[in-house]
């Protein structure tokens, strides 16, 4: 039997309010054994990691501070965070690092928040769930500066170029792939990216409720809830890449579930 992980979904998002029950049922039932539920902010953070306990070794939780909410970094920000960090469900440094598409907090505040995470990750030796929208450059020199004494890091949500994923590949980043794969119009340059980035630094996520995959039949939709994204749709990522790469599905199940339990140490 083929299981997967979800590296990322963000299960305090309004969507699925009143809803973590079935959620996390309908995943479990479609084979995704365990989630990864993303920190925003410290508040988010706080609240992922209160609903990752209630389901022990199902769930479990990043703490970090998405540079969307850069401007509420403030001087108790860290250390909020660390405490979290200390808890075993807790597994991960993020969601961090810049955006600079949609510019919601001002870049030098991305920037001075986005450090200050690489040197918890540092500190607390747990690895880095990493977001970068249009700040490549930036972001990657930044990293550099860190990365002699970074535990792992994985670029999330990966959307980018086949150059930029080389580069990233090169200096020992994972990439996490979710349903944009299947958005032939949008993102078509993605297969590409898939076919080259090897099995074993690759994992697998929904970014539940967004990113909804293509390829979901509209009769599991109406099952759900119109076009929300689940992380029980994680399977058809995962079938995605094995069509891109020409391989069997289970190889994609095994080995994205094998990098992710590493990763997490989970």
């Amino acid at each position: 039997m083929n299981t997967y992980i979800d590296i990322g979904i963000n299960l305090t998002n309004k969507q699925f309010q009143n809803d973590t029950d079935d959620i996390v049922q309908d995943a479990q039932d479609a084979d995704v054994a365990k989630m990864i539920l993303t920190g925003t902010s410290v508040r988010n953070s706080e609240e992922s990691s209160r609903i990752a306990k209630q389901y022990p070794g199902v769930l479990y939780a990043t703490a970090g501070i998405h540079p969307h909410d850069a401007k509420s970094f403030d001087s108790q920000s860290i250390l909020k965070l660390k405490n979290l960090l200390l808890q075993k469900h807790v597994v991960s440094v993020g969601e961090c690092g810049l955006d600079f598409d949609r510019d919601f907090s001002p870049r030098n505040k991305q920037e001075e928040c986005y450090k200050a995470q690489l040197a918890l990750a540092i500190e607390v030796q747990k690895p880095l769930f990493l977001h970068e929208r249009a700040a490549f450059a930036k972001f990657i020199g930044i990293t550099k500066d860190y990365l002699p004494q970074l535990p792992k890091a994985a670029v999330h949500c990966f959307t980018g170029s086949l150059e930029e994923a080389k580069i990233y590949l090169d200096n020992g980043f994972y990439l996490g792939f979710t349903g944009a794969i299947s958005d032939s119009k949008r993102f078509g340059h993605l297969k590409e990216v898939v076919q080259y980035v090897p099995l074993d630094r690759m994992m697998i996520e929904t970014d539940a409720p967004f990113m909804l995959p293509k390829n979901v039949p509209n009769s599991l939709l109406k099952k759900y809830h119109e076009r929300r994204c689940e992380p029980a749709f994680l399977p058809f990522v995962a079938g995605t890449v094995a069509q891109f790469k020409g391989i069997p599905l289970s190889k994609v199940a095994e080995e994205t579930t094998q990098n992710a339990k590493a990763f997490f140490v989970i």
